[in-house]
């Protein structure tokens, strides 16, 4: 992660990270199922819930619907 980002990004991405990992963990999934649903790597999955990864757009509108629950949600 560059370390010319501000300080509140770490911050919101661990917010949507921990979000995510709720979100799952309500659905009864493993990061091995949810990568599974999303085709990626469950390593990809474990560094977005823990905000060391930038994921993109697309992946994050994949995790939602993988997870059924609306994208706004993820990202409050």
């Amino acid at each position: 992660m560059p370390s010319d980002l501000p300080a509140w990004v770490l911050s919101r991405r661990q917010a949507i990270g921990a979000r995510i990992r709720t979100a799952r963990e309500h659905a009864n999934l493993s990061q091995l199922a949810l990568a599974d649903r999303c085709g990626v790597d469950h390593k990809t999955i474990h560094r977005i819930e823990y905000g060391t990864s930038d994921p993109s757009l697309s992946l994050l509108l994949q995790i939602a619907q993988a997870l059924d629950v609306p994208l706004a949600e993820l990202l409050e």
